[in-house]
């Protein structure tokens, strides 16, 4: 038999092997944990009051991570591709600084801005602001380990596109914001949609930054990750896998979109081409 062949359908057979057991064999086992009990124990679960309110307050960080994120990587990603100026290796670093650290120690860096130790602590207490263990804290964490996505999702994009057009829409007169919608924005929507994807997967999964700035309050400051990692602790193993479901299934949705938007985005190119 030719050795390609075979080295090609051994890689094959390693993918598929590596697929089933690090992708496949753990969402099976959260499904069948989650169903132990019966599918009446898998409701109370979800209908518990406090997982509904990590649910909603997953849900609340994640739109409010996607809609600043959006902002700040338009704005970010025309800047480092259509300007020329000093700092501009430097900003582009700091973007990707959220890949560099742990989630960890971004929350204890807002710990530290926002705590007790903090310069801002005395006026944050005095007009009655409450950052950390609080809901804006939460927020604040999930933007700051997501608003990479959407920026380096764009920026590769508007490269490739150049100048061109923007220098052309100038040079007949219109103006920056018109540029800005009838130019730019057709030309990275997908980009763009692909970015918001990435971002809200990143956002709804966040762990480590906001388990160190939410003070873990059941019903107030508890996403679903660590609504999760508190059942588990208390052996309440079948309702963690069945809050852990509602995870696996947002999940899923989300790759369908994503596998949605790469074919619109090839099927877009080949119109074009």
């Amino acid at each position: 038999m030719n050795w390609t062949i075979i080295r090609r359908r051994g890689l094959i057979l390693l993918a598929v092997l590596f697929l089933f057991f690090m992708l496949v064999l753990p969402l099976i086992l959260v499904a069948s944990e989650a169903l132990a009990k019966g599918i009446e124990v898998y409701k109370q679960a979800l209908l518990d009051p406090f997982a509904i309110k990590a649910l909603i307050l997953t849900l609340e960080a994640t739109i409010a991570a996607v809609i600043l994120n959006t902002l700040f990587g338009l704005a970010s990603a025309f800047l480092l591709t259509k300007y020329d100026f000093r700092g501009k290796a430097a900003l582009g670093a700091l973007i990707d600084l959220p890949f560099a650290i742990s989630p960890v120690v971004a929350g204890l860096f807002f710990i530290m801005l926002f705590g007790r130790m903090s310069p801002l602590y005395p006026f944050l207490r005095s007009e009655h602001i409450a950052i950390l263990f609080a809901v804006p804290g939460i927020i604040l964490a999930t933007v700051f380990v997501t608003f990479p996505f959407i920026t380096r999702e764009l920026i590769p994009v508007m490269e490739t596109q150049g100048k061109s057009e923007e220098e052309a829409a100038a040079t007949m007169g219109a103006n920056g914001w018109t540029i800005f919608t009838k130019v730019t924005l057709p030309n990275i929507k997908w980009a763009l949609l692909y970015g918001v994807i990435l971002c809200s997967a990143r956002a709804m999964g966040e762990f480590g930054a906001v388990s160190v700035v939410s003070g873990h309050i059941r019903g107030k400051t508890n996403t679903l990750p660590l609504h999760i990692e508190i059942l588990y602790n208390e052996y309440n193993f079948t309702a963690a896998f069945a809050v852990a479901s509602v995870l696996v299934i947002l999940a899923v949705l989300i790759l369908i979109g994503r596998n949605l938007v790469e074919w619109r985005a090839k099927r877009g190119m080949n119109d074009v081409n």
